[in-house]
């Protein structure tokens, strides 16, 4: 394989049961590839030990911590607990945080720990991580009442160019992954192949968010490279002019100024 500028994985749930079996193999495997740094997002309160543990354990990884919208009733001491790992020198950005429609859960319960965490990324000048799935609308007007001054990513962002530029001029950053290898997600793709590449962070949402061609299957860091690919190709049928080796140095280069992680 030839020679690619770094890769950084901005997020990967690498600390996921699916991957105890394999883990201390494919994270070599991945550093030899060229993904030498990644992101492992917060989901609940309990699982924020075992993604630090993870950072001593692995070079180049790094940590979130935030409460998940899916897991917001899994803990009510959060809050409380949270300062400890969002001081640890490995813990990069507040989240994953963020509100989802299509849940049991309604956004009524959802907003006010959803606020907190905007909250929190004011008060420390720290990033976000936010999922918003089926509450575009609702997570955009939160944003707009706490402006938080240090930006953030919208994780796996599936949507339209439109869409993807009113969150940019919120300060935020668009994470595109496996979503737009799937021919039917023409918005997704159209909006990737035209957006700034400046705008744009590379994830794998690993174990979860296969690739076309592998659903049903486990999806792995390893297949960051083929997204970039991916992204590449699009952005060069839409008439842009960059080389692979450009879309991978500027997307790391995206995520390391955003998170504030220097080079490995």
């Amino acid at each position: 394989m030839p020679h690619v500028s770094e890769l950084l994985d901005s997020h990967c749930h690498f600390d996921f049961s699916h991957f105890d079996i394999d883990r201390h193999v494919l994270w070599p495997q991945c550093q030899k590839m060229g993904l030498t740094q990644l992101i492992i997002p917060g989901t609940e309160a309990e699982q924020w030990p075992r993604a630090q543990a993870m950072c001593a354990e692995y070079s180049g990884v790094y940590f979130a911590a935030g409460i998940h919208p899916w897991f917001i009733n899994s803990g009510s001491h959060w809050r409380e607990n949270i300062t400890h790992y969002l001081d640890h020198p490995k813990c990069v950005a507040i989240g994953e945080c963020g509100l989802d429609a299509s849940i049991a859960t309604p956004l009524s319960e959802q907003t006010p720990i959803f606020d907190q965490h905007l909250a929190l990324a004011c008060e420390r000048a720290m990033p976000l991580i936010i999922h918003a799935h089926r509450a575009h609308n609702n997570v955009q007007q939160r944003l707009k009442k706490y402006r938080p001054v240090s930006g953030g990513v919208i994780h796996a962002f599936s949507g339209s160019l439109e869409l993807a530029q009113s969150y940019i001029k919120l300060g935020f950053k668009l994470g595109i992954g496996g979503s737009i290898t799937y021919p039917r997600a023409a918005k997704t793709r159209a909006a990737a192949a035209h957006l700034p590449l400046e705008s744009l962070l590379l994830e794998t949402d690993a174990p979860d968010m296969p690739l076309h061609g592998n659903q049903g299957q486990r999806n792995s860091p390893l297949k960051l490279l083929d997204i970039a690919q991916c992204l590449y190709k699009l952005r060069l049928n839409s008439g842009q002019t960059e080389s692979l080796d450009d879309v991978i140095r500027q997307t790391t280069d995206n995520s390391r100024r955003l998170f504030n992680i220097k080079t490995s």
